[in-house]
């Protein structure tokens, strides 16, 4: 359009496009494989096995299915916390491929592991992950739709002397930290046993929670730690129905939040949620925030709200997740005539609390439409259907234990 020329969109709500802060996109594969498993047997029955199956062409198809699906959802900015990394970049340059062909914007959180417990590819050295990185930030340096952050994976997936470089990195490149954090309670209680300190305070230990580390899901911290982390400014990526699709707990966030710890939403990965959608994490949040404390006023719809929108983009260091100034044209519009917006004067609260996705009439992302009428526009979605089937095609349910209906 020109300066003069108008867009008549109607009886809408434009709203600044979801910050989806943790996922996996190669897990959306796995989806329905792991459904009723314990944490345990979802990783080692599932997760390893499964993620050992995949090519590049198989990884790609993964990061296409779920960016397609975040897209449709209202996501327009996400995090994958990739570690599938076959040792080099190729893989993670597919994923940043799938996320331009979609049309999202992506922070690729290359993840640093050596824990010789765990799959093969994911293993890299603590200066063979520093080389790695260096050189994917070198080849993203003028990608202005995606960005490279360090990503340590966890106090139990990496070493001391890993977590340290990927600190350093995040200190030299003026980056983000992303790493898990008290997830399960078995990592507290292992983390414990091995250090005498909480998984909060081992890092802290190490010296690198600062205001740049993201921690993702602390659902097993204590007063202690909350003190720490309010003191050393660090922020935390709320993953609620991850953690309750696995039963790992409900994070403490009001306690989060009366202690000035900022806290905003991730789906984590798409086979251990079921569902890409940071509207429908704002709703688990804010429920389950209320049912921990007992109290309806526990946490609010524009607090949740915040959560999924500005707070990722601050956590990112990213101009996104605002409608403002010198932020990204990132924009979800809403039909205010869709039957779960109604009544017409609390459609503000059924955005958080009832909202469908028949509700999302328009996705852009850096002022280019891509999601019209829950049609992506950018790519044919039933080629990607065909990708995910063949990659899928010989995959099976794991045997489990019978149902309790049984």
């Amino acid at each position: 359009m020109t300066d003069n020329e108008e867009d008549d969109w109607e009886h809408v709500a434009v709203l600044p496009g979801t910050v989806n802060e943790h996922g996996h996109s190669f897990q959306s594969l796995l989806r329905g494989l792991g459904d009723d498993l314990s944490f345990m047997s979802w990783r080692d029955g599932v997760l390893y096995p499964y993620s050992e199956r995949l090519d590049l062409e198989g990884i790609k198809a993964g990061a296409l299915f779920d960016f397609a699906e975040m897209a449709k959802a209202g996501v327009t900015t996400a995090v994958d916390f990739f570690y599938l990394h076959d040792r080099g970049n190729q893989n993670d340059l597919a994923v940043v491929d799938a996320a331009r062909e979609v049309g999202i914007r992506l922070v690729l959180a290359r993840s640093m592991y050596d824990w010789a417990g765990g799959a093969k590819r994911y293993q890299e050295t603590p200066a063979l992950a520093e080389r790695n990185f260096r050189e994917l930030a070198a080849e993203l340096r003028s990608n202005r739709m995606a960005f490279a952050q360090p990503a340590p994976h966890s106090v139990h997936g990496a070493s001391p002397d890993m977590i340290r470089a990927g600190f350093a990195l995040a200190e030299e490149f003026d980056l983000p930290l992303h790493i898990h954090v008290a997830e399960g309670r078995y990592e507290r209680e292992q983390t414990i046993q091995r250090t005498g300190l909480s998984p909060v305070a081992f890092l802290d230990s190490l010296g690198v929670l600062s205001s740049r580390t993201v921690m993702v899901h602390c659902v097993w911290v204590d007063e202690q730690d909350l003190t720490i982390m309010r003191e050393r400014g660090v922020k935390v990526v709320h993953n609620p129905s991850a953690n309750a699709f696995l039963g790992d707990g409900v994070a403490p966030v009001r306690q989060m939040l009366e202690h000035g710890v900022p806290v905003c939403l991730g789906t984590d990965g798409g086979c251990t949620n079921s569902r890409q959608s940071v509207f429908e994490e704002m709703r688990m949040a804010a429920l389950m925030a209320k049912a921990r404390a007992t109290d309806g006023s526990a946490l609010n719809a524009e607090a949740t709200f915040l959560m999924g929108t500005a707070r990722g983009g601050e956590a990112l260091g990213l101009p996104v997740g605002r409608i403002a100034a010198q932020h990204a044209a990132d924009l979800v519009v809403l039909d205010l005539d869709a039957i779960s917006l109604q009544p017409a004067p609390t459609a503000a609260k059924q955005i958080v609390y009832s909202m469908q996705p028949e509700a999302i009439r328009r996705v852009i992302v850096g002022g280019v439409t891509i999601v019209e009428d829950g049609r992506l526009l950018t790519i044919d979605e039933r080629e990607i259907v065909a990708r995910v089937r063949e990659v899928t095609a010989d995959w099976t349910v794991p045997e489990r234990s019978p149902a309790l209906t049984e």
